[in-house]
């Protein structure tokens, strides 16, 4: 993992832009090979508190919430894939995505939802992006768009590689404290590309955890 230097770090929070490069590899090369990678990853089952129970298992995905206030809007453009697993996976990327941001709203890195969606790699990824908002006294406010999502099984079925563009233009960093939005000029870092490894939970019906991360920063095909 290659971590950005604490003032390049800042400029990003200003876009709202991952602060890291990609857990895992820093160059993405599953396009070019037929391989998922990490498609042997491991699962862990969610912890106690992350469970559902009683009401809640009946109006938040798995019993976990991962809703996030008003003012921070994840919104996933895409298409639902025919593929029963694969538009599970792609729910629960989604999910995962809510869940970091809902950590950087909550100012914790051990929230129920990550716990829920996010294993191995993923987990550190998603602990490491919340504690550098954290760090930094920021949280996030805006729109950040996830748009041309792609999905693609392993062989074994037990893996799906969720693929998409975000922009993250309309979406900034605040400043805790004072309430501050940290605006920038629109420019290329608005634009990633992800690849997010889904491993299927064994114990759990229909749910899928994020295993491994991988971003292309300033991907020009997203513009």
């Amino acid at each position: 993992m290659k971590r950005r230097s604490l003032p390049v770090a800042a400029a990003l929070a200003a876009s709202a832009a991952l602060l890291l490069t990609a857990c895992g590899g820093g160059d993405d090369k599953s396009s070019d090979n037929d391989k998922i990678a990490g498609a042997d990853q491991g699962t862990e089952t969610p912890k106690e508190s992350a469970k559902p129970s009683g009401a809640e298992a009946t109006d938040k995905p798995n019993g976990v919430d991962v809703s996030l206030p008003k003012d921070m809007n994840l919104v996933f453009d895409w298409d639902k894939p025919e593929n029963k697993d694969e538009a599970a996976a792609m729910e629960d990327a989604a999910n995962y995505l809510r869940a970091i941001y809902r950590g950087v709203d909550k100012r914790t890195s051990k929230d129920a939802s990550l716990a829920t969606y996010a294993t191995g790699e993923a987990t550190h990824y998603a602990e490491t992006q919340i504690n550098e908002w954290i760090k930094g006294g920021w949280t996030g406010t805006g729109t950040r768009r996830h748009y041309d999502a792609t999905t693609r099984s392993a062989p074994n079925g037990n893996s799906v590689e969720v693929a998409f563009c975000a922009d993250t233009g309309k979406f900034y960093g605040k400043e805790v404290k004072t309430g501050k939005v940290l605006k920038a000029e629109p420019s290329l870092k608005d634009f990633n590309y992800y690849k997010v490894i889904m491993v299927k939970l064994p114990a759990g019906e229909d749910l899928w955890q994020a295993s491994k991360v991988f971003v292309e920063t300033e991907a020009q095909k997203c513009q």
